[in-house]
């Protein structure tokens, strides 16, 4: 397949309007090539399916070709070991395949299958300078919410590394959020640069400049206000039961004022549970906020709770069918990272090709 944006040696790598939104019209969505991932560091949550997950499978069903990679090497970037590694890796593919992606027609695959995918970091280091790397602010996030005692040196290289993943299958559109760009502006760097340092003989570039595709899901915070995050303590799991969704949810932060409103920056937990709410009945949020009033944060919590579950039950219940059966999770790990090889032998081997090492 040919990635409908192809990059030339001469492409810039400054964000513009060339980047999409989720509502913005494809073409044709067969001619697209999408790269998008998690870290096995635990299981999805609700914010990972309002913000990615269903967006995903809406790709896959309009016909875009689909990447999905389970990060399993950058789960090392900002803690010591790799807790669990198999069990949140597995865990990872149930989630995925639970809220709807088909390994019939989206690849899945985890880093640690894919060697000439991470063959490409060396030469990619080479294209990028140190200083660039430390200034990235999406880095130096991580590294403020990192667990390990000191910052090692896969830290300041992954968004490197994200660029051999989005690279190697020369995937034109990558699903982000606005805090992520940079890490897709590294790549847009590495492709550009690349590019122009090893063309093929005939002027043809080896790499597409891949194009953001903007989400447009509303940020959903976590149930202290906060950004919602496996990490943070903050989050109801995908596959929590409904005992537990209640349990976590009526332990949210709210406020002192009665009256229920949305409000995201003065009233930042209580807009968050509101939120949670009207992702759930496909409502405004505010008129989610005006039919609960004056009912108080008791009256919000059971709003959300009686939201959440309901609309979360079908997928629960995929989920544990799908959970009885492990070794069709690994089958579909397996099958992934057959066609991600086979695409990442071929890049690799251009790559060494137009660099003179064949």
């Amino acid at each position: 397949m040919t990635p409908a944006a192809t990059a030339t040696a001469t492409a810039t790598t400054a964000a513009d309007a060339s980047d999409l939104t989720a509502t913005d019209p494809l073409g044709d969505p067969s001619s697209h090539r999408v790269l998008t991932g998690d870290r096995p560091t635990g299981p999805l949550h609700l914010g990972h399916y309002f913000g990615t997950l269903r967006n995903r499978v809406r790709l896959q069903d309009q016909g875009v070709e689909m990447f999905v990679l389970v990060a399993d090497y950058q789960v090392i970037t900002d803690r010591d070991i790799a807790d669990r590694l198999a069990e949140h890796t597995e865990n990872l593919v149930l989630d995925y395949l639970a809220a709807g992606l088909d390994p019939e027609r989206a690849t899945i695959f985890a880093h640690s299958a894919v060697p000439a995918l991470n063959q490409l970091l060396l030469p990619f280091l080479s294209l990028v300078s140190v200083a660039e790397l430390s200034r990235n602010p999406t880095v130096k996030d991580e590294i403020a919410h990192s667990s390990q005692a000191a910052v090692n040196g896969l830290m300041f290289t992954y968004p490197v590394h994200q660029a051999a993943d989005i690279l190697f299958c020369k995937a034109d559109l990558v699903p982000v959020g606005q805090d992520q760009l940079p890490h897709l502006e590294v790549a847009r760097t590495v492709a550009r640069r690349f590019n122009e340092r090893y063309p093929h003989a005939d002027g043809r570039a080896v790499f597409p400049r891949p194009r953001a595709l903007l989400s447009d899901a509303p940020m959903l915070p976590g149930t202290d206000g906060g950004k919602m995050s496996k990490s943070r303590g903050n989050a109801v799991a995908l596959g929590a039961d409904e005992d537990t969704t209640a349990r976590i949810i009526r332990g949210a932060k709210t406020d002192a004022d009665r009256r229920i409103t949305y409000d995201p920056s003065a009233r930042p937990e209580v807009s968050g549970l509101v939120l949670l709410a009207a992702l759930c009945q496909e409502r405004d949020p505010e008129a989610v906020a005006e039919e609960i009033g004056d009912g108080g944060a008791a009256a919000l919590k059971r709003t959300v709770i009686e939201s959440v579950n309901e609309h979360f039950r079908p997928l629960r219940a995929r989920r544990a069918e799908l959970a009885t059966d492990r070794g069709h999770l690994r089958q579909v790990l397996r099958d992934g990272a057959e066609r991600a090889n086979a695409i990442a032998d071929a890049t690799l081997a251009e790559v060494r090709e137009v660099m003179g090492a064949i």
